[in-house]
């Protein structure tokens, strides 16, 4: 019986990445502390951390009203996009009349249609929230629709053999088993989602990272806009973990998983 060594595997996925990120914040950090950059114009680590730590209490409150806008109307596209893509599969009239209207939508920058939404929601959250969930939702129904058209036909063969009707088969097990491409149009909304909702509150808004943004580049305090861009980082992260954790907890571990389990079984 052939013993397995323990897997590492964690660590070769987060030490390279860990090291070139501390490896160019010395190259930054040396860079302006010796004068080879503008320190006015590229803020150093040192002075980013120093303005996290002096601001933090209003950071922080911008911060929970840019998630808040963010959290809203991600949860809300999920439905929305879920429920769009399953009509684009299963109605070839809805597919022709709407698919069209959403791929052009894709194409209308932030910019040109964000002060409609002030216009007809004012500065408050409510209009963040539509706009989050208007720019979330193609990925998610167009990978919904796509991953049921891609379900092989036995899975509804074998289900209405078996007596079931084609509306719980679809949603039982057509649904089921296209659920990993359903939370690959999640994840890739997931990865701007947050920029949505900052870039929003930019262009106008009484509160939120984008007024953060607005007020650090208007007083052209760049520790401030640099730790603002930290925080939006570190939420987008937060957010991708968040759905790679739904998606383990409700589906189980990956295909990259379950072919390195693969590998391992046959050595």
């Amino acid at each position: 019986m052939k013993m397995h060594q323990p897997r590492h595997g964690w660590l070769k996925a987060v030490l390279p990445p860990a090291f070139t990120v501390v490896a160019v914040v010395a190259i930054w950090q040396a860079a302006v502390g010796f004068g080879w950059a503008n320190g006015e114009t590229l803020a150093s680590p040192a002075d980013i951390a120093l303005s996290l730590g002096q601001t933090w209490r209003d950071l922080a409150s911008a911060t929970a009203v840019t998630a808040l806008e963010t959290v809203t109307g991600f949860l809300i596209s999920i439905v929305v996009g879920v429920a769009l893509g399953i009509g684009l599969y299963a109605s070839k009239a809805m597919h022709r009349s709407i698919y069209p209207l959403l791929v052009a939508a894709q194409t209308i920058p932030i910019i040109t249609i964000a002060p409609l939404f002030m216009i007809w929601f004012g500065f408050n959250m409510t209009g963040k929230i539509v706009l989050v969930t208007v720019f979330s939702v193609f990925s998610i129904a167009v990978e919904t629709s796509r991953g049921l058209s891609a379900v092989p036909d036995f899975y509804e063969a074998v289900a209405l053999t078996c007596g079931a009707g084609r509306v719980w088969t679809l949603f039982h097990v057509k649904l089921r088993v296209a659920a990993r491409q359903v939370f690959s149009g999640i994840r890739i909304s997931a990865a701007y989602v947050v920029g949505t909702a900052v870039t929003a509150e930019y262009l106008g808004a009484t509160n939120g990272l984008g007024v953060w943004l607005q007020n650090a580049f208007n007083s052209f305090q760049t520790p401030m806009i640099f730790s603002a861009t930290l925080v939006i980082v570190a939420m987008t992260g937060m957010l991708l973990g968040l759905v790679a954790l739904a998606e383990r907890l409700l589906l189980g571990p990956g295909g990259e998983d379950d072919a390195r389990n693969l590998d391992e079984s046959e050595n």
